[in-house]
């Protein structure tokens, strides 16, 4: 009887595991394709704007450095 046990432990962990697996590749397919889409939006806005991602959302004085420091948006200057 423990072996019929043991034998029904091993095989549902093994569905688990199969369904997971299953589950996480679909999962890290969206992501890349998300990610890869994200990608190509951002350098064809860059393309058609003239100016970096970090500019369009409001975030180009930290992208510039200098200005970065003038106007203490970071707590250290280079």
């Amino acid at each position: 009887m423990t072996n019929t046990s043991a034998n029904a432990s091993f095989l549902q962990d093994n569905t688990e595991h199969s369904i997971h697996m299953e589950q996480l590749r679909r999962v890290e397919l969206f992501n890349g394709r998300a990610a890869m889409l994200g990608l190509v939006i951002g350098v064809i806005t860059e393309a058609i704007t003239g100016s970096g991602i970090a500019h369009q959302i409001g975030l180009g004085a930290l992208a510039d450095g200098y200005a970065a420091c003038r106007t203490q948006f970071l707590p250290f200057c280079f």
